[in-house]
């Protein structure tokens, strides 16, 4: 029998990658990653220890292809860019969504995002404690807005439900008036509301 071919990470998340986009989150398995590859379930075992690992490598994938290089702007203006990057780069592959928080602090892409975030928030005046919490939020902010979005999307399900509830009048009003919101209106005026925070903050009392 042949040895099985050698391979390389990026080779076994595009693989990871491609059975998610095609059979979901619930259809990543090591067999599947390694039928898409032509190999044996256990000649996969060679390279990863388990599916944990395959969806780290997958996190970083798709990080990665956020741009990490910013054009000229406020840090405000920047910051907008970076989120919108992320956004997009998942949003794509959007599978890979309830593994972010999960694997983000072994991507070297999640890293290398991050710490472009921080070199931005200290232009806009965020130092120590400050920074800190600002980040936090700011990375909530991403992570949770898409979270929810994929989730429990505007245009779902559990949101027309709500607009039957008759004991929750507030809250009925609301979901009938998320069906006037796109989901890109919902991620771009929500983080515009935190950057309006960002930009408070930063002003002194």
């Amino acid at each position: 029998m042949p040895r099985p071919r050698s391979l390389n990470p990026a080779q076994l998340a595009a693989a990871a990658l491609a059975v998610l986009d095609r059979d979901g989150l619930d259809g990543l398995s090591m067999r599947a990653v390694g039928k898409e590859l032509g190999m044996s379930t256990m000649s996969l075992y060679r390279y990863v220890t388990d599916r944990g690992q395959l969806e780290e490598l997958v996190v970083d994938l798709v990080l990665g292809l956020t741009e990490f290089e910013l054009p000229d702007g406020t840090p405000y203006e920047r910051l907008r860019i970076l989120a919108e990057r992320v956004r997009e780069a998942v949003g794509a592959h959007s599978a890979v969504v309830p593994l972010l928080l999960i694997h983000r602090h072994k991507s070297i892409a999640s890293r290398q995002w991050g710490e472009v975030v921080l070199g931005v928030l200290t232009d806009a005046g965020f130092t120590g404690r400050a920074r800190v919490i600002a980040f936090r939020a700011y990375l909530s902010y991403v992570l949770g807005a898409l979270q929810t979005g994929y989730h429990s999307p505007l245009a779902g399900a559990g949101t027309t439900a709500l607009r039957e509830q008759e004991h929750f009048a507030v809250l009925a009003e609301t979901a009938h008036a998320a069906g006037q919101v796109s989901a890109e209106e919902e991620f771009r005026e929500g983080l515009e509301l935190l950057l309006r925070g960002f930009k408070d903050a930063t002003k002194g009392p």
